[in-house]
C-alpha cells in the first residue's frame, strides 16, 4: 500500500505559516515542499472550506492560519484532506470463498477498525501548537535559529 503523505506535507506548511508574520504565497508554501504552487493552492482550498487557513488576494497576499496554532487540530486538518488513509480500511481479498481468509480479514478489519479510532482520537488532541512547542524544544536543544532548524532547498 502506497503511503499518503499528504497529512505530514500539509502540517510542515502550516507550521511554517504559523511562524511567518504575514502571509505566504503559493509559491513560497511549494518551495518548502517539493511540489507544484498549482498543488498548494488546490490543497489550500480544501482547507480554507474548513476555516483553517485564509487567502490574501493582491500583492502582498498569500495563505496564512485561519485560527491560532491552539486551536487547530490534526484531526481537523486530516479531515479537511478527506480523511487519506492511515490504517487500511479492510484487508485484501485475495481468494474470495477461503474460509481461513475470511476468519483471517475478519479479525484483521477489527483491528483495522479500533486502530483508526485510536489514532484519530489521538490526532483530536494535538494541536499546531503542540507540533510548534516541540519543533521549538529541538531547535533550542540544537542551538538553531530560524523557522526551519535547516534550509529547504
Amino acid at each position: 500500500m502506497k503511503r499518503d503523505s499528504r497529512l505530514s506535507g500539509v502540517l510542515h506548511a502550516l507550521l511554517h505559516m504559523g511562524q511567518n508574520d504575514g502571509p505566504m504565497t503559493s509559491d513560497q508554501l511549494a518551495a518548502c515542499l517539493h511540489t507544484n504552487p498549482v498543488v498548494v493552492r488546490r490543497t489550500m482550498a480544501g482547507l480554507r472550506e474548513r476555516g483553517l487557513v485564509v487567502s490574501e488576494k493582491g500583492h502582498g497576499g498569500g495563505w496564512r492560519l485561519g485560527r491560532p496554532l491552539e486551536a487547530i487540530t490534526l484531526r481537523e486538518i486530516h479531515e479537511a484532506l478527506g480523511e487519506p488513509s492511515l490504517v487500511p480500511e479492510t484487508p485484501p481479498a485475495e481468494s474470495p470463498g477461503c474460509l481461513v481468509e475470511a476468519a483471517v480479514n475478519n479479525a484483521l478489519a477489527g483491528a483495522y477498525a479500533e486502530a483508526r479510532a485510536l489514532i484519530e482520537a489521538r490526532l483530536a488532541r494535538i494541536t499546531l501548537a503542540d507540533l510548534a512547542a516541540d519543533f521549538a524544544d529541538r531547535a533550542k536543544d540544537l542551538n538553531i535559529g530560524g523557522s526551519h532548524g535547516r534550509q529547504h532547498a
